[in-house]
């Protein structure tokens, strides 16, 4: 898995743009932030970013007064964030954190639980992000939703009689196969992600949709797009961001917890 992901991150995919770049990146950068900005609780917390790329979050948490240390396979990342104000980096694995017990106030997990598709590799990054935190610390652990490849292909107009059997793979099953591109993933349904959360022992878990139904429209928007067309797509993801109808509707989806 490191291996095949620093292949990808490494042959020119631009990790550090990806949320800045179109509509729905920017969509799915203000959510995650005023999501994960409502879960913290107190100034300077000792934040551990584990798959946190190339620094993306790291660095408005930095600039919020935390210490932020990313950990990341893909060194071409950990060269990126280290290079942060503000902001430590080192290369290392989800399944085997290199913090001691009960070191950190928050650990986030941007990436690990859909680029480990086994279940067991799932379980044991969740462990290791609890073992690490302090009691009564935030876990915020992040997940690509069950229909992003329907709602993405069925709105660009790619959802021909080749591309349905994969899609309806994924759906089914949650096994992505990169029929849209991006590498081998798991995709969740809400509730799965909560289910693992909560069996891996976090408390209090909750679990949100990040863009909320909108989102694919945007990604077919015309160059004119307007603020308001973003401003809208907010509003609406804010509205039904836990609706059981509608939280699956979301590429996205954010569950949070306790120690």
């Amino acid at each position: 898995m490191t291996t095949n992901l620093t292949e990808f991150y490494g042959r020119g995919t631009d990790e550090d743009t990806r949320l800045t770049r179109s509509p729905h990146g920017r969509l799915e950068f203000l959510r995650t932030r005023e999501l994960v900005r409502r879960a913290l609780d107190g100034k300077a917390l000792r934040i551990l970013d584990v798959g946190g790329g190339t620094g993306v979050h790291a660095r408005w948490l930095a600039a919020e007064g935390h210490f932020v240390h990313v950990v990341d396979p893909v060194p071409c990342h950990v060269e990126a964030a280290a290079a942060i104000p503000g902001v430590t980096a080192e290369p290392g694995d989800a399944r085997a954190l290199p913090w001691p017990d009960a070191s950190a106030d928050v650990v986030l997990l941007f990436g690990p639980l859909y680029h480990l598709v086994e279940a067991g590799d799932r379980a044991t990054a969740l462990a290791e992000a609890l073992r690490v935190l302090s009691p009564g610390g935030v876990v915020c652990a992040a997940a690509i939703g069950r229909y992003l490849s329907l709602l993405e292909t069925g709105t660009t107009g790619r959802l021909d009689v080749r591309m349905a059997a994969a899609v309806g793979e994924v759906v089914g099953t949650g096994t992505y196969d990169g029929h849209v591109g991006f590498v081998p993933a798991h995709f969740h349904t809400a509730a799965e992600l909560r289910a693992e959360v909560r069996a891996a022992g976090v408390r209090d878990v909750d679990v949100f949709g990040v863009e909320g139904p909108a989102w694919a429209a945007l990604d077919i928007a015309t160059a004119d797009l307007r603020d308001e067309h973003l401003d809208s797509a907010l509003r609406c993801a804010r509205m039904v961001e836990r609706d059981p109808h509608l939280i699956n509707a979301s590429a996205h989806l954010l569950a949070f917890g306790k120690a």
